[in-house]
């Protein structure tokens, strides 16, 4: 196995809104191994906390699954770590000459389905912006598609005549994305964490009288919250919805309460936050024991995509992957090789070529 010469963070700001954070490991030999840990308005103290491992690592032999140190109860530090974890993956894909998906147990899919999330990228927050956004995502061959509606709604304004009023042009874009696409694809809303649990009983009844079929999020992921969340996914299923949520979740032991308890039909484990490509896999298993599906977290930049592509190809689930849809064109410019979806779904890619110039250095 190769051994590492340097690691280092690479930031590239692709939006006024995102960065992505990169970690590069590259080995005595020239050859360089790519990870992500992108977190939104944390790119400075991840890209710091990345660049802690160059002692750590200089000059040792690198291989997949190494001691990295116990896996951080900070998202941040768990973060760099993942995307580190990734690197090195990478390098030992590549010293192999074999696939990544085949490392971590075998491929079991030669094509990921996935879904679109069309969020970031619609930046018209219209109903008609939504509808045009969901229709061309629909044409392309999704065979689900994920907004984001209600913006700027926050629990403790929620049951206030302002909240009220963020959370009816919600249901609003809600509709307006279920028109357009009418049966030709499954609609799913995330409600990132907006939500007390009443106003979330009301918005989970109006999502499931538009059609949707995945609800995401509702309600903060504390243990506080978690007797709520239950009785949410309880009323989710009867009526006809899934509840999903845990995308920023870390290590198997994070994921282990929630399970337990079984407060989601899906847990949504990030490979740039879980605590390394191993870990994704304990926690999928883990999911399976309990009955529990699982989809990768994804809305991220094209290292955690192709990351993300080979662990769906080897988990026994064939849930299908989120995929960042035309948030921006850096998306395969930075990453040439990469292929885009067909039919929507992804092959596996081979290894990356990354062309920082393509962005700009924040």
């Amino acid at each position: 196995m190769p051994r590492a010469a340097s690691v280092s963070a690479v930031s590239v700001r692709v939006t006024p809104r995102t960065t992505w954070v990169f970690a590069r490991v590259v080995a005595q030999h020239g050859a360089e191994g790519w990870g992500e840990g992108t977190l939104e308005g944390r790119a400075a103290d991840i890209a710091a906390a990345i660049e802690m491992f160059d002692a750590k690592l200089r000059g040792r032999e690198v291989a997949p699954a190494m001691d990295l140190g116990a896996i951080p109860g900070s998202l941040v530090q768990a973060a760099a770590l993942s995307a580190v974890d990734q690197a090195l993956w990478d390098l030992a894909a590549r010293a192999a000459s074999r696939p990544l998906a085949a490392l971590l147990g075998g491929i079991r899919r030669e094509r990921v389905a996935l879904y679109a999330n069309i969020n970031r990228g619609t930046i018209d927050r219209s109903p008609a912006g939504f509808a045009a956004r969901a229709a061309e995502a629909a044409a392309l061959g999704f065979g689900a598609i994920k907004i984001a509606p209600f913006d700027d709604v926050k629990p403790e304004i929620a049951r206030m005549p302002e909240g009220q009023r963020l959370i009816k042009a919600g249901y609003d874009r809600v509709a307006a994305a279920a028109e357009a696409i009418g049966k030709s694809a499954e609609l799913q809303v995330d409600c990132h964490w907006r939500f007390d649990e009443a106003s979330a009983d009301e918005a989970l009844a109006e999502c499931a009288r538009l059609g949707v079929a995945w609800f995401e999020c509702p309600l903060p992921e504390t243990p506080a919250h978690y007797a709520a969340i239950k009785r949410l996914r309880a009323k989710a299923n009867a009526a006809g919805m899934r509840l999903a949520g845990a995308e920023l979740f870390i290590g198997a032991d994070g994921f282990r309460p929630l399970l337990e308890q079984g407060l989601y039909d899906v847990v949504m484990p990030d490979v740039k936050y879980a605590g390394g490509l191993a870990e994704c896999l304990r926690i999928a298993e883990l999911a399976v024991r309990h009955g529990t599906a699982c989809s990768l977290h994804n809305p991220s930049g094209p290292v955690c995509h192709a990351h993300s592509l080979h662990v769906s190809a080897a988990l026994a689930s064939g849930e299908r992957l989120e995929y960042q849809h035309d948030e921006t064109p850096l998306f395969y410019a930075i990453a040439p090789g990469l292929e885009e979806p067909r039919a929507g779904s992804a092959a596996l890619p081979g290894p990356l070529k990354i062309e920082i110039s393509k962005g700009e250095n924040p």
